[in-house]
Formats: structure tokens, C-alpha cells, sequence
């Protein structure tokens, strides 16, 4: 088999990978995972240690990403993308803050759903959010913030760069991204994770390193404005803020 070739079947190899596992996530987070995260991101008590955590450790990199909005802009001209939003730990507050305009997109038809249900709930004009079902890949529009929180953990180091450049694409001022770093003892901790991978764990959560995520962002003309580490137990999450220069 000469070079062309190989590199062809690694290409066709990689694609069919790559549709499986977002059919997979699709369906992870249509059912069962919709069912897990949405109670974990609500207020019930039903949820174990680990769950708590995680409710904890997401609930202060929401509060860190309001904090850094607020500063300095009049969110009342913005046009903001949340994507992978979720059942809408961000997009609901952002509403409340009086952002002009939020697409609230998700690869799951359930949790868009779920991102209105809740809104109605709690009294949230709805008519100020946007709502999509789509992966990140075909997000349509530009914004002037686009904001990416705890979905990189489904994309292999090669794949999330390629997710930052194509939200890059769609930001016209600022980039939010969060994902889970690696580190030599992170990665320890998650080898050993895998031996224990109990009924929840469904789909696969990678490590990213840093390095990689920033150039990514930088080849698109964008520079770290600033970073902060979320880190609870069992929840660690590395949160980027680029702004395009």
C-alpha cells in the first residue's frame, strides 16, 4: 500500500470514528445522559457525591463566565451562542442579565426542550432565546460572543482544535471555552477511572491539553484574555476567555 493510499484509509477510518461517536453522544444525550445531567443541573437531592460535585464545580464556571460578561459591556447589544448549552445553566441567566439575543444550541432535541421548559417555568421571556438542535460543526451565524462550556470532553485533542477554529469562526469579538486539562496526575486519575466505569459513564470524557486549545484559537486570530481552573472534587475545568485582536 503506497503513502496515498494509507493515508486515505486513516482519513475514511477517522470519519466513520467520528460519526459513530457523535451518533453516540446523540443518542447518550437523548436518553440516559439527559436524564442523568438533568438532575444533576437542578435542584433535587436525588444525586450521589460525585454528582454534587460536578453540580458544584459547573455552577462556578457559569458564575466566573457571568462575572466576566458583565464587566465592561452593555450585554443588551449582544448576540451571544451558547453552545452545547445544556439544559441552560448559562442561557437562562444570561436572559435574566438582558442579553438582546441567545441561541441556545445543543446536539440533543431533549435538552433544548428542557433549556424552554425551564425558562416558561421560572416566568423567562423565551422570545429572546433562539432555539437549535445542531453539533458544534454546523452552528450557523456569527455572534458576537460565542461561549463553549464542558463539551470538549467529547473530542480528542485533534477534534476540539478543529471545534475552536469553527466557533472562531462564528465569534466576532469574544471566544469562551471550557474543557478538561491534561495533567500528569489527572491523567493517572483517569486511567485508573477506567477500571471502575460504573452504569453512567456512557460516552468517553477526554483530557486536552492546553497548549493545543490556545493555538487553535490563535490561528484564528484571537489571543488569551484570561483563564481561570474550576476544580472541585471529581470536576475539574480549565476556562479560557480569547478575544479576537
Amino acid at each position: 500500500m503506497n503513502t496515498d493510499q494509507r493515508f486515505i484509509n486513516e482519513n475514511q477510518q477517522n470519519v466513520t470514528k467520528e460519526t459513530m461517536g457523535k451518533v453516540e453522544v446523540t443518542e447518550y444525550f437523548n436518553s440516559t445522559g439527559f436524564d442523568r445531567w438533568k438532575r444533576i443541573y437542578s435542584d433535587t437531592s436525588d444525586i450521589n457525591k460525585v454528582q454534587k460535585n460536578i453540580r458544584v464545580g459547573h455552577k462556578k464556571m457559569v458564575d466566573q463566565v457571568l462575572t466576566w460578561l458583565q464587566e465592561k459591556r452593555d450585554l443588551s447589544n449582544h448576540n451571544i451562542c451558547d453552545a452545547g448549552c445544556g439544559v441552560g445553566s448559562l442561557t437562562l441567566p444570561l436572559v435574566q442579565l438582558g442579553v438582546a439575543s441567545i441561541t441556545a444550541s445543543d446536539i440533543s432535541e431533549s435538552m433544548t426542550k428542557e433549556v424552554e421548559r425551564r425558562a416558561e417555568a421560572a416566568n423567562i421571556n423565551v422570545g429572546q432565546i433562539i432555539f437549535r438542535t445542531s453539533d458544534l460543526e454546523n452552528i450557523e451565524g456569527t455572534f458576537e460572543d460565542v461561549i463553549c462550556l464542558d463539551v470538549f470532553m467529547h473530542y480528542e485533542q485533534y477534534q476540539a482544535e478543529r471545534m475552536v477554529r469553527l466557533l472562531a469562526s462564528k465569534a466576532l469579538k469574544t471566544l469562551i471555552v471550557s474543557f478538561s486539562p491534561y495533567t500528569p496526575f489527572l491523567g493517572i486519575l483517569k486511567a485508573i477511572g477506567q477500571f471502575f466505569p460504573g452504569s453512567s459513564k456512557t460516552t468517553r470524557a477526554y483530557l486536552l491539553k492546553e497548549e493545543g486549545i490556545i493555538k487553535a484559537a490563535k490561528d484564528c486570530g484571537f489571543q488569551v484574555k484570561r483563564s481561570n481552573l474550576n476544580k472541585a472534587p471529581f470536576y475539574f475545568s480549565k476556562l479560557i476567555e480569547f478575544e479576537r485582536t
